[in-house]
């Protein structure tokens, strides 16, 4: 059965859409299914994509493609939107760079089937819905008019009060309204009817997407909160003239951010000063009102540097200029403030079509907003499942969830947010409620539902895959079950009936031979975790390695979370509920749970009984528990070994050698090169001995700064004048490396580098601006570089290059070396956000090292041999990641200075070397079983030579 996944789309959400669609086409069961990617792009069109870009970071890595873009110097990558008007002539030639255009009359003769991974307006909202209904193609999830209403938040709530249920009391605010109300007055007026805290939604985005929380009558606040809920933002003469050009850049790089600033294109428009004092400003510009200035023109603008052209030049003159996304909304939706513990439930129509609700999920946040980042970032927030309350709360929980399921008419699946709180502290909006908890008849809890989806997030560990993991179905499982239970739905809509009972036939019958037939695969243990700072990370590429395997049909991967600490490794065989627990610290917490003697939750154990009819059809095994195995246990358990672990231990050599006391293959180094690659340090010296460019650099011990913290200090300062960069040697590529810039960020450093508790000092935190739960290794040494700049070179640039490593015919080691990647920062050094996480990290491949195509092949190959030549002289074996700058003489001189070598490198879906071996022909299956089939040759030779 061919699969049409739809992801991307116009909304605000797209890149979360882009990643979700990859999650479902890699998971998708080959021996079920043809996955058939169309990507929708911002404009509307259907493309139909060429594999190899799929497995793109973000959206605008590839599209639109370089070579549609106009020339630009500020590190701002641009959507489709920017490049403002086109004739279809001229986007028809954008798209054939990316796959072809696909008419939605084709898609009845490319697909049987549509999966649908679009998130928000568009994509949610029924219109996408409509049209495959038109050409009778059945999809994923609720019809028509239940995705119309689950989109709108206004409906939503007028429906809550009409049935008399639990809702937070709300208004709305129209933009015409607002233009012209006093906003201290309008303030005023909120306040005194749904008290504070206020927050502000955006009624037809996505439940993350344009919120703000106001705690306090602040007028200033009060309107930037609005603001955002309609997607615009007041800039003052006096705020943009006190930034800085750097600062300028960074402004407009969140400006531009459609998940947390307001997107492009923006409606320009000149605001002056009114004669009443209400505050109606961002701040910056106080009390002052400001209205539109009428007499001059709107000027619509698409692109980042005209856009920071035009605010220089009409801030010179005019007091404020206001920008309003054309994209942006009409209302915005005010809700009293919930007190309470948040909650998120996966509901499913079980085969008899009747809604049955998973294991609530509870969100713990670390910020007060359950935001996008927080949502889609692993560590930034919590997710605990089920929800630790006594059984009968969670029951109650599931039980209202089914019911508005009903209530609002949703199919196949839907995501179902809420709140319980004590009464005291929930503002009610209805006189009484069927779900208080009771005791002696005094209500303690009240419990609200807002914000149903009927689309979720679809990345690895999000609530969709997270809940279902927990009745036992893997993501593979839970896709094929969501697909036949939408057939099921459309059928009993009307949708070509005959036709679609052919295909649940066809399915069914395919399902069942899949589950009776005998197969013999390789097993593989994938081993992620560890105790890094990079160990949430591991976790991500681990199960994103688990997840290619498990659909395919030679593999059967085993995942094993590796904890302890480096006196002693501890591994673990983790079920696949607790592999998809939402970062590393929840998969520790969960096994060391497990190992006190703790019993299954009860509510787990009726919700899997409820979900047998589901389970027994699709998950194939029932759900275990984690089990602590030796090196020796693993060994008679699997075949070889994949060892996604970043950091210590992993990149060390410590784990290999274990691996080798027990024959077991594995990718990735050897001992002895993994031993010296993990060390920055002696990294950098072998390859200066061998005539390479690197930094230079020097160790930083603690007893010298112990010994005399000025005289350290001073030393450091006379070899490398500000700003130079400050790292472990022995950590990831990304661990707490900093851009030091004077004394202050120096002393922060050394301090929290060489601390003896585990806490951060706040004060020195703030010094580094180290982002939210960041976290900072405790060392005993530190390496200090150089900072590597430009240096009057014509084309200066950060790429980061990929390799796999072959034996030839004759035994022979042979080195392939990939197009770089250009990688792209938003701060002053790369993150491991942007290095790994989906949506986050701007990567361009290949890299841009000059504008005419045979300079720049020209340029690739010199990189490329001094690639070469960094894995011969370190003996790198299966495959590796090497960080480099590149600066490209005037001349045409070509100096490549080596940063770092990685050679476990991360292994997500959107790390940036998948875009690498994309461009040489291997999907990440083919480039993973070439890494796993390089161990077991390697340890093949070995045992010959024995």
């Amino acid at each position: 059965m061919k699969i049409g996944i739809f992801f991307g789309g116009p909304s605000r959400e797209r890149e979360i859409s882009f990643a979700g669609g990859r999650t479902v086409y890699d998971n998708l069961d080959k021996s079920l299914f043809e996955a058939v990617p169309v990507f929708v792009d911002s404009r509307g069109n259907f493309i139909l994509l060429n594999w190899e870009f799929i497995y793109k970071g973000t959206i605008r890595d590839f599209y639109p493609p370089v070579s549609a873009l106009p020339p630009v110097e500020l590190p701002v990558q641009m959507y489709f939107e920017s490049l403002g008007e086109l004739s279809l002539e001229e986007q028809d030639r954008i798209i054939a760079e990316v796959g072809r255009r696909v008419e939605p009359r084709e898609l009845t003769g490319l697909i049987d089937f549509a999966f649908l991974a679009l998130h928000g307006p568009a994509g949610e909202d029924g219109a996408i819905q409509g049209l495959l209904e038109w050409y009778g193609i059945p999809y994923s999830g609720s019809g028509i008019l239940p995705s119309a209403f689950g989109i709108d938040k206004i409906a939503q709530k007028k429906l809550l009060k009409a049935l008399n249920r639990p809702t937070p009391d709300f208004r709305l605010i129209t933009a015409e309204e607002w233009d012209a109300a006093d906003p201290q007055a309008t303030l005023d007026y909120l306040v005194r009817e749904l008290g504070l805290p206020l927050v502000f939604k955006a009624p037809r985005q996505g439940s993350s997407i344009g919120i703000s929380i106001l705690r306090e009558a602040d007028v200033a606040q009060f309107a930037a909160a609005v603001e955002r809920s309609l997607f615009r933002k007041t800039v003052t003469q006096q705020e943009w003239q006190a930034l800085s050009e750097q600062q300028k850049t960074v402004w407009l790089q969140q400006l531009v951010d459609i998940r947390d600033g307001i997107g492009l294109p923006v409606v320009l428009e000149l605001l002056v000063v009114g004669s009443q004092l209400s505050g109606h400003s961002d701040a910056g510009f106080g009390t002052v009102d400001l209205t539109t200035d009428n007499q001059q023109p709107t000027t619509l603008i698409y692109q980042p540097e005209e856009l920071l052209r035009a605010l220089n030049e009409r801030l010179q003159t005019a007091e404020a200029v206001r920008l309003t996304s054309v994209e942006g909304e009409t209302q915005v939706l005010v809700e009293s403030f919930v007190q309470g513990r948040e909650f998120s439930c996966i509901v499913v129509e079980d085969a008899d079509g009747q809604p049955l609700a998973l294991p609530p999920t509870e969100i713990v946040k670390g910020e007060e907003m359950f935001d996008y980042r927080s949502k889609y970032l692993p560590g930034l927030s919590r997710k605990v499942t089920p929800i630790d309350l006594p059984e009968a709360d969670i029951q109650r929980i599931r039980e209202a969830c089914e019911e508005m399921f009903r209530t609002f008419g949703f199919q196949v699946y839907a995501r179902l947010d809420g709140f319980i709180s004590s009464v005291a502290s929930a503002q009610l909006s209805v006189a009484s409620d069927p779900n208080l908890t009771t005791n002696n008849q005094q209500p303690t809890t009240q419990l609200f539902l807002n914000d149903p989806n009927t689309t979720s997030g679809m990345l690895p560990a999000s609530f969709f895959f997270h809940q279902a993991a927990e009745i036992g179905l893997n993501p593979s499982q839970f896709l094929t079950f969501l697909i036949r239970t939408s057939l099921a739905a459309r059928r009993r809509g009307g949708l070509r009936p005959v036709k679609l009972a052919g295909l649940l036939a066809q399915l069914d019958a395919a399902v069942a031979a899949r589950a009776s037939e005998e197969r013999t695969r390789t097993k593989v243990a994938v081993i992620m975790g560890g105790y890094s700072s990079e160990r949430h990370i591991s976790v991500e590429s681990g199960r994103n390695i688990f997840e290619k395997l498990s659909s395919s049909v030679k593999y059967e991967p085993v995942p094993v979370f590796l904890t302890g600490n480096s006196q002693k490794f501890r591994l673990y065989v983790l079920p696949i509920n607790v592999m998809l627990k939402d970062n590393a610290d929840d998969i520790r917490e969960k096994v060391e749970y497990m190992e006190a003697g703790h019993a299954l939750h009860p509510i787990l154990e009726r919700i899997r009984r409820e979900a047998q009819g589901i389970t027994s059809t699709y998950a194939g095994q029932p759900t275990a528990q984690p089990r602590r195995v030796s090196f020796e246990e693993l060994a008679g358990m699997v075949d070889e070994v994949f060892i996604a672990l970043h950091g210590r231990p992993g990149e060390d050599g410590a784990l290999q050698r274990e691996l080798e006391k027990f024959g077991l293959p594995y990718n990735g180094s050897g001992v002895e090169s993994s031993s010296i690659t993990i060390n920055k340090f002696e990294t950098n010296k072998r390859l200066r001995e061998a005539g390479l460019r690197v930094a230079e650099h020097r160790m930083a011990n603690r007893l010298e700064w112990n010994a005399d913290a000025d005289s350290f200090y001073r030393s450091l300062e006379t070899q490398f004048p500000y700003p130079f960069i400050a790292k472990p040697a022995d950590d990831g590529c990304s661990s707490a490396v900093k851009k030091i810039k004077n004394r202050a960020e120096l002393e922060a450093f050394t301090r929290l580098i060489f601390r003896s508790q585990e806490d951060l000092m706040p004060a020195d935190a703030t010094t580094l601006s180290l982002g939210f739960k960041e976290e900072f290794p405790q060392k005993e040494a530190f390496l200090v570089e150089t900072l590597i700049d430009r240096d009057g070179a014509a084309h200066f640039l950060e790429v980061t290059g990929g390799l796999l490593t072959h034996w030839d015919a004759n035994g022979q080691l042979q080195i392939e070396v990939f197009e770089a990647s250009e990688a792209l920062a938003t701060g002053e050094v790369l993150s491991l956000e942007e290095k790994f996480l989906a949506g986050e990290g701007q990567n361009i491949t290949p890299a841009r090292y000059a504008p005419e195509a045979q300079e720049r092949q020209r340029v690739s190959e010199e990189v490329k041999q001094e690639l070469r030549r960094v894995a011969e002289i370190l003996n790198i074996q299966g495959y590796a990641r090497i960080d480099a700058f590149v600066r490209v003489r005037q001349n045409g001189a070509v100096e490549v200075i080596i940063i770092e070598v990685n050679s476990l490198p991360g292994m997500t879906p959107a790390t940036c070397i998948f875009h690498q071996t994309a461009l040489a022909g291997y999907t990440p299956y083919d480039f993973i079983d070439r890494i796993l089939e390089f161990g077991k040759q390697r340890t093949e030779k070995v045992r010959t030579q024995v």
